[in-house]
Protein backbone atom coordinates (compact mmCIF):
# COMPACT_ATOMS: atom_id res chain seq x y z
CA UNK A 1 0.00 0.00 0.00
CA UNK A 2 1.34 3.37 -1.13
CA UNK A 3 0.34 6.20 1.56
CA UNK A 4 1.33 9.68 0.57
CA UNK A 5 0.80 12.41 3.21
CA UNK A 6 0.57 16.03 1.72
CA UNK A 7 -0.12 19.68 3.33
CA UNK A 8 1.35 23.23 3.61
CA UNK A 9 4.74 23.99 5.70
CA UNK A 10 4.54 23.79 9.15
CA UNK A 11 1.41 21.59 8.97
CA UNK A 12 2.82 18.97 10.22
CA UNK A 13 2.79 16.02 7.96
CA UNK A 14 6.52 15.18 8.63
CA UNK A 15 5.41 14.60 12.41
CA UNK A 16 2.47 12.77 11.90
CA UNK A 17 3.86 10.58 9.26
CA UNK A 18 6.79 9.75 11.20
CA UNK A 19 4.68 8.94 14.24
CA UNK A 20 2.33 6.71 12.60
CA UNK A 21 5.01 4.55 10.83
CA UNK A 22 6.05 3.96 14.05
CA UNK A 23 2.67 3.33 15.62
CA UNK A 24 2.14 0.65 12.30
CA UNK A 25 5.20 -1.51 13.30
CA UNK A 26 4.37 -1.40 16.65
CA UNK A 27 1.42 -3.17 15.59
CA UNK A 28 3.37 -5.61 13.12
CA UNK A 29 3.27 -3.90 9.68
CA UNK A 30 6.62 -3.49 7.70
CA UNK A 31 6.32 0.37 7.16
CA UNK A 32 9.26 2.13 4.49
CA UNK A 33 9.19 5.97 5.13
CA UNK A 34 10.67 7.99 1.77
CA UNK A 35 11.03 10.82 4.02
CA UNK A 36 12.10 9.19 7.51
CA UNK A 37 12.98 12.32 10.26
CA UNK A 38 12.89 14.86 7.17
CA UNK A 39 15.36 13.67 5.19
CA UNK A 40 14.69 11.61 1.71
CA UNK A 41 15.40 8.44 1.60
CA UNK A 42 17.64 9.30 -1.64
CA UNK A 43 20.73 11.48 -1.36
CA UNK A 44 20.12 12.72 -4.95
CA UNK A 45 15.91 13.74 -4.32
CA UNK A 46 17.27 15.92 -1.12
CA UNK A 47 20.33 17.21 -2.72
CA UNK A 48 17.96 18.28 -5.28
CA UNK A 49 15.37 19.52 -2.68
CA UNK A 50 18.63 21.72 -0.96
CA UNK A 51 18.82 23.72 -4.49
CA UNK A 52 15.65 24.43 -4.92
CA UNK A 53 15.09 25.57 -0.71
CA UNK A 54 18.44 28.20 -1.02
CA UNK A 55 17.12 31.52 -0.61
CA UNK A 56 20.78 31.85 -2.60
CA UNK A 57 19.13 30.74 -5.86
CA UNK A 58 17.09 33.78 -6.47
CA UNK A 59 16.59 34.27 -9.92
CA UNK A 60 14.88 30.41 -10.00
CA UNK A 61 12.12 30.84 -12.39
CA UNK A 62 8.71 29.13 -11.66
CA UNK A 63 9.20 26.64 -14.47
CA UNK A 64 12.74 25.46 -13.46
CA UNK A 65 11.83 24.90 -9.70
CA UNK A 66 8.50 23.23 -11.01
CA UNK A 67 11.06 20.87 -12.96
CA UNK A 68 13.21 20.37 -10.25
CA UNK A 69 10.40 19.10 -7.69
CA UNK A 70 9.47 16.72 -10.45
CA UNK A 71 12.85 15.98 -10.59
CA UNK A 72 13.48 15.01 -6.83
CA UNK A 73 10.57 12.86 -7.10
CA UNK A 74 11.19 10.81 -9.97
CA UNK A 75 14.49 9.77 -8.45
CA UNK A 76 12.44 8.65 -5.46
CA UNK A 77 10.27 6.68 -6.91
CA UNK A 78 13.04 4.79 -9.54
CA UNK A 79 15.78 4.67 -6.39
CA UNK A 80 13.93 3.55 -3.22
CA UNK A 81 9.74 3.82 -3.89
CA UNK A 82 9.50 1.23 -6.29
CA UNK A 83 11.94 -1.09 -3.92
CA UNK A 84 10.05 -0.66 -1.32
CA UNK A 85 6.43 -1.20 -2.89
CA UNK A 86 7.77 -4.73 -3.83
CA UNK A 87 8.68 -5.50 -0.21
CA UNK A 88 6.85 -3.63 1.92
CA UNK A 89 3.26 -3.66 3.66
CA UNK A 90 2.71 0.15 3.64
CA UNK A 91 5.26 2.98 2.06
CA UNK A 92 4.76 5.89 3.34
CA UNK A 93 5.54 9.38 1.42
CA UNK A 94 6.14 12.31 2.71
CA UNK A 95 5.25 14.45 -0.61
CA UNK A 96 5.14 13.34 -3.87
CA UNK A 97 4.28 14.66 -7.32
CA UNK A 98 1.15 16.45 -5.74
CA UNK A 99 3.33 18.83 -4.26
CA UNK A 100 4.69 20.39 -7.68
CA UNK A 101 1.27 20.21 -9.54
CA UNK A 102 -0.57 22.45 -6.50
CA UNK A 103 2.83 24.67 -5.97
CA UNK A 104 3.31 25.33 -9.78
CA UNK A 105 -0.67 25.10 -10.64
CA UNK A 106 -2.06 27.06 -7.56
CA UNK A 107 1.08 28.75 -5.73
CA UNK A 108 2.84 29.71 -8.74
CA UNK A 109 0.05 30.41 -11.73
CA UNK A 110 1.78 27.98 -13.91
CA UNK A 111 -0.88 26.45 -16.65
CA UNK A 112 -1.98 22.67 -16.30
CA UNK A 113 -1.92 22.52 -19.93
CA UNK A 114 2.03 22.92 -19.02
CA UNK A 115 2.67 20.87 -15.90
CA UNK A 116 -0.19 18.07 -16.62
CA UNK A 117 1.69 16.23 -19.01
CA UNK A 118 4.78 16.24 -17.26
CA UNK A 119 3.75 15.12 -14.33
CA UNK A 120 1.91 12.22 -16.33
CA UNK A 121 5.42 10.67 -17.82
CA UNK A 122 7.08 11.76 -13.92
CA UNK A 123 4.75 9.15 -12.20
CA UNK A 124 5.24 6.11 -14.65
CA UNK A 125 2.04 5.04 -13.72
CA UNK A 126 2.20 4.63 -9.75
CA UNK A 127 -1.06 6.50 -8.43
CA UNK A 128 -1.13 6.49 -4.52
CA UNK A 129 -3.40 4.08 -2.71
CA UNK A 130 -4.34 7.19 0.25
CA UNK A 131 -3.62 10.42 0.25
CA UNK A 132 -3.31 11.89 3.71
CA UNK A 133 -3.85 16.03 3.12
CA UNK A 134 -3.08 17.18 7.01
CA UNK A 135 -4.89 20.42 6.74
CA UNK A 136 -4.02 23.82 9.17
CA UNK A 137 -4.94 27.34 9.19
CA UNK A 138 -1.72 28.76 7.63
CA UNK A 139 -1.55 31.46 11.19
CA UNK A 140 -1.51 28.38 13.13
CA UNK A 141 1.62 26.83 11.14
CA UNK A 142 3.19 29.98 10.82
CA UNK A 143 3.10 29.68 14.36
CA UNK A 144 4.44 26.34 14.86
CA UNK A 145 7.19 26.65 12.21
CA UNK A 146 8.43 29.64 13.99
CA UNK A 147 8.24 28.60 17.69
CA UNK A 148 9.86 25.37 16.58
CA UNK A 149 12.51 26.90 14.84
CA UNK A 150 13.19 28.87 18.08
CA UNK A 151 12.95 25.54 20.42
CA UNK A 152 15.57 23.70 18.03
CA UNK A 153 18.09 26.87 17.69
CA UNK A 154 17.53 26.61 14.19
CA UNK A 155 19.79 29.16 12.36
CA UNK A 156 19.22 27.98 8.88
CA UNK A 157 18.34 30.97 6.49
CA UNK A 158 14.84 31.46 5.30
CA UNK A 159 13.89 29.35 2.45
CA UNK A 160 13.47 30.50 -1.04
CA UNK A 161 10.03 30.11 -1.18
CA UNK A 162 9.17 32.49 1.65
CA UNK A 163 10.15 35.40 -0.41
CA UNK A 164 7.04 35.31 -1.74
CA UNK A 165 5.33 35.93 1.34
CA UNK A 166 2.49 34.16 3.33
CA UNK A 167 0.51 34.68 0.30
CA UNK A 168 2.04 31.52 -1.13
CA UNK A 169 1.15 29.22 1.47
CA UNK A 170 -2.75 29.98 1.11
CA UNK A 171 -2.91 29.65 -2.43
CA UNK A 172 -1.13 26.30 -1.90
CA UNK A 173 -3.53 25.46 1.18
CA UNK A 174 -6.57 26.28 -1.32
CA UNK A 175 -5.02 23.77 -3.85
CA UNK A 176 -4.76 21.20 -1.75
CA UNK A 177 -7.75 21.25 -0.48
CA UNK A 178 -9.22 22.05 -4.22
CA UNK A 179 -7.08 18.43 -5.18
CA UNK A 180 -8.60 16.61 -2.41
CA UNK A 181 -12.48 17.66 -2.88
CA UNK A 182 -11.59 16.93 -7.25
CA UNK A 183 -10.73 12.89 -5.53
CA UNK A 184 -12.88 12.07 -2.49
CA UNK A 185 -11.99 8.48 -3.13
CA UNK A 186 -8.24 8.47 -2.85
CA UNK A 187 -8.00 12.02 -0.84
CA UNK A 188 -8.97 12.70 2.81
CA UNK A 189 -8.51 15.63 4.82
CA UNK A 190 -7.09 15.68 8.44
CA UNK A 191 -7.67 18.97 10.59
CA UNK A 192 -4.48 19.19 12.56
CA UNK A 193 -5.94 21.58 14.92
CA UNK A 194 -6.47 18.44 17.81
CA UNK A 195 -4.74 16.70 20.80
CA UNK A 196 -1.38 14.99 18.42
CA UNK A 197 -1.39 11.68 20.13
CA UNK A 198 -5.49 11.63 19.25
CA UNK A 199 -4.65 12.43 15.30
CA UNK A 200 -1.79 10.20 15.13
CA UNK A 201 -4.17 7.14 16.42
CA UNK A 202 -6.85 7.76 14.27
CA UNK A 203 -4.55 7.84 10.97
CA UNK A 204 -3.15 4.73 11.92
CA UNK A 205 -6.20 3.68 12.19
CA UNK A 206 -6.86 5.21 8.60
CA UNK A 207 -4.26 3.08 7.11
CA UNK A 208 -4.66 -0.10 8.58
CA UNK A 209 -8.08 0.08 7.46
CA UNK A 210 -7.35 0.96 3.95
CA UNK A 211 -5.25 -2.00 3.26
CA UNK A 212 -8.54 -3.90 3.13
CA UNK A 213 -10.56 -1.50 1.80
CA UNK A 214 -9.55 2.10 1.30
CA UNK A 215 -13.38 3.23 0.75
CA UNK A 216 -14.36 1.79 3.65
CA UNK A 217 -11.87 3.24 5.62
CA UNK A 218 -11.97 6.82 4.45
CA UNK A 219 -15.80 6.70 5.14
CA UNK A 220 -15.10 5.94 8.81
CA UNK A 221 -12.51 8.25 9.09
CA UNK A 222 -14.72 11.20 7.53
CA UNK A 223 -18.09 9.68 9.68
CA UNK A 224 -15.79 9.98 12.77
CA UNK A 225 -14.15 13.73 12.24
CA UNK A 226 -17.49 14.75 11.37
CA UNK A 227 -18.99 13.96 14.96
CA UNK A 228 -15.82 14.89 16.36
CA UNK A 229 -15.43 18.66 14.73
CA UNK A 230 -15.78 21.67 16.99
CA UNK A 231 -14.65 24.86 16.76
CA UNK A 232 -12.08 26.46 19.06
CA UNK A 233 -12.71 29.84 18.19
CA UNK A 234 -16.34 31.53 18.73
CA UNK A 235 -18.56 32.40 16.16
CA UNK A 236 -19.48 35.84 17.19
CA UNK A 237 -16.51 38.69 17.82
CA UNK A 238 -18.16 41.80 16.32
CA UNK A 239 -15.91 43.93 18.58
CA UNK A 240 -12.24 44.51 19.45
CA UNK A 241 -12.78 43.93 23.11
CA UNK A 242 -15.16 40.55 22.32
CA UNK A 243 -12.16 39.78 20.00
CA UNK A 244 -9.68 40.37 22.98
CA UNK A 245 -11.68 37.87 25.35
CA UNK A 246 -12.06 35.69 22.38
CA UNK A 247 -8.12 35.31 21.67
CA UNK A 248 -7.24 34.91 25.63
CA UNK A 249 -9.47 32.41 25.80
CA UNK A 250 -7.78 30.76 22.77
CA UNK A 251 -4.15 30.94 24.06
CA UNK A 252 -5.17 29.90 27.83
CA UNK A 253 -6.54 26.42 25.72
CA UNK A 254 -3.42 26.13 23.46
CA UNK A 255 -1.27 26.58 26.47
CA UNK A 256 -2.30 23.35 27.77
CA UNK A 257 -0.32 21.47 24.69
CA UNK A 258 1.43 23.61 22.65
CA UNK A 259 2.82 26.41 25.11
CA UNK A 260 5.14 27.53 22.33
CA UNK A 261 2.53 28.17 19.91
CA UNK A 262 0.20 30.34 22.25
CA UNK A 263 3.47 32.43 23.13
CA UNK A 264 4.24 32.91 19.84
CA UNK A 265 0.96 34.11 19.09
CA UNK A 266 1.09 36.46 22.20
CA UNK A 267 3.84 37.75 20.68
CA UNK A 268 3.73 41.87 20.47
CA UNK A 269 0.97 42.18 23.00
CA UNK A 270 0.75 43.52 26.62
CA UNK A 271 -1.71 44.62 28.66
CA UNK A 272 -3.72 43.63 31.64
CA UNK A 273 -5.83 41.23 29.90
CA UNK A 274 -2.89 39.15 28.49
CA UNK A 275 -0.03 39.80 31.08
CA UNK A 276 -1.39 36.38 33.44
CA UNK A 277 -0.58 34.55 30.36
CA UNK A 278 2.32 36.04 29.64
CA UNK A 279 3.63 35.52 33.17
CA UNK A 280 2.21 31.82 33.18
CA UNK A 281 4.28 30.83 29.96
CA UNK A 282 7.10 32.46 30.99
CA UNK A 283 7.84 29.66 33.38
CA UNK A 284 7.48 26.69 30.66
CA UNK A 285 8.54 28.47 27.84
CA UNK A 286 10.48 31.76 28.58
CA UNK A 287 12.69 31.96 25.69
CA UNK A 288 9.71 31.74 23.74
CA UNK A 289 8.27 34.66 25.93
CA UNK A 290 11.22 36.78 25.77
CA UNK A 291 11.40 36.46 21.80
CA UNK A 292 7.40 37.90 22.33
CA UNK A 293 8.94 40.54 24.17
CA UNK A 294 11.01 41.97 21.50
CA UNK A 295 11.06 45.87 21.23
CA UNK A 296 8.24 46.34 24.40
CA UNK A 297 9.02 48.48 27.21
CA UNK A 298 6.36 47.89 29.13
CA UNK A 299 6.48 47.17 33.09
CA UNK A 300 6.04 43.41 32.65
CA UNK A 301 8.16 42.81 29.51
CA UNK A 302 10.87 44.40 32.08
CA UNK A 303 9.97 42.62 34.91
CA UNK A 304 10.14 39.04 32.76
CA UNK A 305 13.58 40.65 31.63
CA UNK A 306 14.68 41.50 35.39
CA UNK A 307 13.29 37.80 36.58
CA UNK A 308 14.95 35.81 33.47
CA UNK A 309 18.27 37.05 32.80
CA UNK A 310 20.18 34.86 35.04
CA UNK A 311 19.30 31.72 33.57
CA UNK A 312 18.54 32.74 30.22
CA UNK A 313 20.71 36.03 29.19
CA UNK A 314 20.98 35.23 25.39
CA UNK A 315 16.77 35.46 25.07
CA UNK A 316 16.81 38.41 27.30
CA UNK A 317 19.31 40.66 25.39
CA UNK A 318 17.95 39.90 21.72
CA UNK A 319 14.63 40.99 23.20
CA UNK A 320 16.26 44.33 23.39
CA UNK A 321 16.39 44.79 19.98
CA UNK A 322 14.14 48.28 19.02
CA UNK A 323 13.96 48.99 22.81
CA UNK A 324 14.91 53.00 22.49
CA UNK A 325 18.01 53.97 24.03
CA UNK A 326 16.40 56.71 25.91
CA UNK A 327 14.72 54.00 28.17
CA UNK A 328 17.56 53.98 31.01
CA UNK A 329 16.60 49.86 31.88
CA UNK A 330 17.85 49.43 28.36
CA UNK A 331 21.11 50.89 28.71
CA UNK A 332 21.50 49.29 31.87
CA UNK A 333 20.60 45.25 30.79
CA UNK A 334 22.75 46.21 27.88
CA UNK A 335 26.05 46.66 29.81
CA UNK A 336 24.75 44.01 32.57
CA UNK A 337 24.54 41.21 29.48
CA UNK A 338 27.83 42.60 27.15
CA UNK A 339 29.47 39.62 28.58
CA UNK A 340 27.43 37.00 28.76
CA UNK A 341 25.79 37.75 25.41
CA UNK A 342 27.88 39.44 23.15
CA UNK A 343 26.21 38.79 19.93
CA UNK A 344 22.90 39.62 20.68
CA UNK A 345 23.64 42.68 22.44
CA UNK A 346 25.73 43.78 19.13
CA UNK A 347 22.40 43.01 17.11
CA UNK A 348 20.37 45.07 19.72
CA UNK A 349 22.31 48.34 18.87
CA UNK A 350 20.30 48.28 15.25
CA UNK A 351 19.88 52.03 14.10
CA UNK A 352 20.92 53.49 17.70
CA UNK A 353 23.31 56.65 17.23
CA UNK A 354 24.20 57.59 20.60
CA UNK A 355 27.66 57.64 22.79
CA UNK A 356 26.11 54.26 25.12
CA UNK A 357 25.82 52.32 21.58
CA UNK A 358 28.89 53.28 20.20
CA UNK A 359 30.93 52.69 23.08
CA UNK A 360 29.69 49.16 23.04
CA UNK A 361 30.25 48.73 19.62
CA UNK A 362 33.75 49.32 19.88
CA UNK A 363 34.31 47.31 22.73
CA UNK A 364 32.05 44.21 21.22
CA UNK A 365 33.71 44.83 17.33
CA UNK A 366 36.78 42.80 17.64
CA UNK A 367 35.28 39.63 18.92
CA UNK A 368 31.94 40.15 16.79
CA UNK A 369 32.49 42.27 13.79
CA UNK A 370 29.63 40.85 11.57
CA UNK A 371 26.82 41.64 14.55
CA UNK A 372 28.10 45.06 14.91
CA UNK A 373 28.14 45.85 10.95
CA UNK A 374 24.88 44.34 11.31
CA UNK A 375 23.62 47.08 14.01
CA UNK A 376 24.77 50.12 11.36
CA UNK A 377 21.64 49.37 9.84
CA UNK A 378 19.88 53.07 9.11
CA UNK A 379 22.65 54.40 11.21
CA UNK A 380 24.34 57.58 8.57
CA UNK A 381 26.61 59.49 10.88
CA UNK A 382 30.26 60.02 10.47
CA UNK A 383 31.13 57.20 13.15
CA UNK A 384 28.64 55.10 10.94
CA UNK A 385 30.42 55.53 7.66
CA UNK A 386 34.10 55.62 9.16
CA UNK A 387 33.90 52.26 10.10
CA UNK A 388 32.20 50.92 7.19
CA UNK A 389 34.86 52.23 5.38
CA UNK A 390 37.27 50.27 7.66
CA UNK A 391 35.28 47.08 7.10
CA UNK A 392 35.48 47.72 3.77
CA UNK A 393 38.80 47.57 3.62
CA UNK A 394 39.10 44.73 5.40
CA UNK A 395 37.09 42.63 3.84
CA UNK A 396 36.17 43.39 0.67
CA UNK A 397 37.51 40.32 -0.76
CA UNK A 398 36.18 37.81 2.02
CA UNK A 399 32.58 39.24 1.10
CA UNK A 400 32.83 37.59 -2.32
CA UNK A 401 33.56 34.33 -0.34
CA UNK A 402 32.20 34.37 2.96
CA UNK A 403 28.06 34.81 3.57
CA UNK A 404 27.97 36.15 7.07
CA UNK A 405 30.58 38.99 5.91
CA UNK A 406 28.46 39.81 3.03
CA UNK A 407 24.97 39.35 5.46
CA UNK A 408 26.60 41.97 7.73
CA UNK A 409 27.79 43.65 4.75
CA UNK A 410 24.36 44.31 3.26
CA UNK A 411 22.74 44.80 6.28
CA UNK A 412 25.07 47.51 7.79
CA UNK A 413 23.98 49.98 4.65
CA UNK A 414 20.25 49.09 5.18
CA UNK A 415 18.23 52.71 4.23
CA UNK A 416 21.62 53.92 2.83
CA UNK A 417 21.64 55.90 -0.51
CA UNK A 418 24.91 57.00 -0.76
CA UNK A 419 27.82 55.95 -3.12
CA UNK A 420 29.66 54.11 -0.52
CA UNK A 421 26.37 52.02 0.69
CA UNK A 422 25.97 51.06 -3.40
CA UNK A 423 29.30 49.77 -3.18
CA UNK A 424 29.09 47.42 -0.44
CA UNK A 425 25.78 46.44 -1.85
CA UNK A 426 26.97 45.37 -5.23
CA UNK A 427 29.80 43.29 -3.65
CA UNK A 428 27.41 41.73 -1.47
CA UNK A 429 24.93 40.70 -3.88
CA UNK A 430 27.19 38.00 -5.39
CA UNK A 431 27.32 36.06 -1.97
CA UNK A 432 23.74 37.25 -0.31
CA UNK A 433 21.16 38.49 -3.19
CA UNK A 434 18.34 38.72 -0.28
CA UNK A 435 20.27 40.72 2.20
CA UNK A 436 21.08 43.01 -0.34
CA UNK A 437 17.45 43.63 -2.02
CA UNK A 438 16.14 44.11 1.66
CA UNK A 439 18.86 46.42 1.94
CA UNK A 440 17.21 48.95 -0.10
CA UNK A 441 14.56 49.63 2.97
CA UNK A 442 13.11 53.02 1.93
CA UNK A 443 15.50 53.86 -0.79
CA UNK A 444 13.37 56.06 -3.80
CA UNK A 445 16.38 56.57 -5.81
CA UNK A 446 16.63 55.53 -9.63
CA UNK A 447 18.90 52.83 -8.77
CA UNK A 448 16.57 50.98 -6.20
CA UNK A 449 14.16 51.10 -8.29
CA UNK A 450 15.85 49.19 -10.92
CA UNK A 451 16.64 46.43 -8.02
CA UNK A 452 13.14 46.22 -7.25
CA UNK A 453 11.99 45.94 -11.24
CA UNK A 454 14.15 43.30 -11.78
CA UNK A 455 13.31 40.58 -8.56
CA UNK A 456 9.62 41.74 -8.04
CA UNK A 457 8.24 38.25 -9.84
CA UNK A 458 10.97 35.98 -7.81
CA UNK A 459 10.72 38.26 -4.58
CA UNK A 460 7.81 40.09 -3.77
CA UNK A 461 7.91 40.05 0.24
CA UNK A 462 11.25 41.28 0.29
CA UNK A 463 10.52 44.07 -2.30
CA UNK A 464 7.50 45.07 -0.36
CA UNK A 465 9.65 44.96 2.56
CA UNK A 466 11.41 48.05 1.40
CA UNK A 467 8.34 50.01 0.46
CA UNK A 468 7.17 50.16 4.30
CA UNK A 469 6.25 53.82 4.81
CA UNK A 470 7.27 54.83 1.25
CA UNK A 471 4.38 56.74 -0.39
CA UNK A 472 5.95 57.84 -4.13
CA UNK A 473 3.95 57.31 -7.30
CA UNK A 474 6.12 53.65 -8.32
CA UNK A 475 5.79 52.36 -4.73
CA UNK A 476 1.72 52.24 -5.15
CA UNK A 477 1.90 50.73 -8.97
CA UNK A 478 4.28 48.34 -7.36
CA UNK A 479 1.89 47.43 -4.73
CA UNK A 480 -1.02 47.21 -6.80
CA UNK A 481 0.86 44.21 -9.34
CA UNK A 482 1.29 42.31 -6.46
CA UNK A 483 -1.03 42.58 -3.45
CA UNK A 484 -3.78 40.18 -4.88
CA UNK A 485 -0.62 37.42 -4.32
CA UNK A 486 1.50 38.91 -1.69
CA UNK A 487 0.12 40.24 1.79
CA UNK A 488 3.29 41.86 2.36
CA UNK A 489 2.03 44.36 0.24
CA UNK A 490 -0.38 45.48 2.53
CA UNK A 491 2.51 45.23 5.50
CA UNK A 492 4.11 48.00 3.62
CA UNK A 493 1.23 50.53 4.24
CA UNK A 494 1.32 50.12 7.86
CA UNK A 495 -0.21 53.66 9.69
CA UNK A 496 -0.50 55.53 6.29
CA UNK A 497 -3.43 57.21 5.78
CA UNK A 498 -3.48 58.18 1.97
CA UNK A 499 -6.21 57.45 -0.34
CA UNK A 500 -4.20 55.62 -2.05
CA UNK A 501 -3.68 53.26 1.21
CA UNK A 502 -7.19 53.30 1.69
CA UNK A 503 -8.07 51.94 -1.96
CA UNK A 504 -5.80 49.35 -1.39
CA UNK A 505 -7.43 48.30 1.94
CA UNK A 506 -10.65 47.96 0.91
CA UNK A 507 -10.03 45.96 -2.46
CA UNK A 508 -8.73 43.90 -0.51
CA UNK A 509 -10.55 43.12 2.83
CA UNK A 510 -11.49 39.29 1.79
CA UNK A 511 -8.14 38.41 0.45
CA UNK A 512 -6.62 39.55 3.42
CA UNK A 513 -8.70 40.22 6.27
CA UNK A 514 -6.26 40.17 8.79
CA UNK A 515 -3.50 42.50 7.91
CA UNK A 516 -5.68 45.18 6.05
CA UNK A 517 -6.33 45.67 9.98
CA UNK A 518 -3.07 45.27 11.13
CA UNK A 519 -2.11 47.39 8.48
CA UNK A 520 -4.54 50.76 9.98
CA UNK A 521 -2.13 51.21 13.24
CA UNK A 522 -3.36 54.70 15.28
CA UNK A 523 -6.00 54.95 12.29
CA UNK A 524 -8.07 52.13 13.94
CA UNK A 525 -8.80 54.88 16.46
CA UNK A 526 -10.52 57.09 14.11
CA UNK A 527 -14.06 56.16 12.76
CA UNK A 528 -13.05 55.09 9.12
CA UNK A 529 -10.78 52.68 10.77
CA UNK A 530 -13.49 51.68 13.37
CA UNK A 531 -15.72 50.81 10.67
CA UNK A 532 -13.51 48.68 8.75
CA UNK A 533 -12.35 46.24 12.13
CA UNK A 534 -16.08 45.81 12.70
CA UNK A 535 -16.75 44.98 9.48
CA UNK A 536 -14.23 42.30 9.19
CA UNK A 537 -14.79 40.82 13.09
CA UNK A 538 -18.01 40.04 11.67
CA UNK A 539 -17.34 38.63 8.32
CA UNK A 540 -14.34 36.55 9.72
CA UNK A 541 -14.87 36.02 13.54
CA UNK A 542 -12.75 32.54 12.86
CA UNK A 543 -9.91 34.48 11.57
CA UNK A 544 -7.01 33.46 14.62
CA UNK A 545 -4.61 36.14 12.91
CA UNK A 546 -7.42 39.08 13.03
CA UNK A 547 -8.54 37.96 16.71
CA UNK A 548 -5.05 38.78 17.19
CA UNK A 549 -4.80 41.90 16.08
CA UNK A 550 -8.39 43.19 16.97
CA UNK A 551 -7.10 42.11 20.46
CA UNK A 552 -4.42 44.46 19.87
CA UNK A 553 -6.40 47.62 19.33
CA UNK A 554 -8.20 46.75 22.37
CA UNK A 555 -4.95 46.32 24.35
CA UNK A 556 -3.78 49.72 22.88
CA UNK A 557 -0.86 48.27 21.39
CA UNK A 558 -1.26 49.40 17.88
CA UNK A 559 -0.50 53.05 19.50
CA UNK A 560 3.01 52.14 20.19
CA UNK A 561 4.49 52.74 17.08
CA UNK A 562 3.71 55.47 14.63
CA UNK A 563 3.87 56.03 10.76
CA UNK A 564 7.46 56.06 9.06
CA UNK A 565 9.19 59.22 8.11
CA UNK A 566 7.22 60.26 5.01
CA UNK A 567 8.88 59.64 1.86
CA UNK A 568 7.36 61.24 -0.48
Amino acid sequence: MFVVFEGIDGSGKTTISNRVAALLRTRGLSVSHLRADGKFASPVSEAIRELGRDAKNLELVPQAEFLLYVARDVQLIEQVLKPALATKDVVFGDRFLFTPEVLGRYGRHLPSEWTGPILAQAAGGITPDLVILVDVDPALARARRKSAKLANRDERPPARKGLSGVGLQHRVRAGYLMRASETPERWVVVDNDDDLDDIVERVADLVAAGRESVASAIAAFREDADARRTRELPSVAATTERALEALVRWVERRSVREPRVAAYVLSGLFGEAVDGSRRALARDVPDAVLAGSTSLADDVSWELRAELVVRHPRPVAASLRGVSPADARAGAMRQRLVEDAPFEIALSLEGLDDDASWNLRERLYASHPCAVMASLAGVDSERARALRATWLEENAERMTRDDAIAQAAAASVTGLDDDGAWKIRERAWTRTPVAALASLEGLTSARSWVWRERYLANAPKIVMGTLAGVRVGESWHMRLRVVADCKEAIDSIDGLDDEEAWTLREMHLDTWPSTVVKSLGALADAPRGQDLVSRQLRYYPQNLSLLKHSAGIALGVHRKGSPREDRR
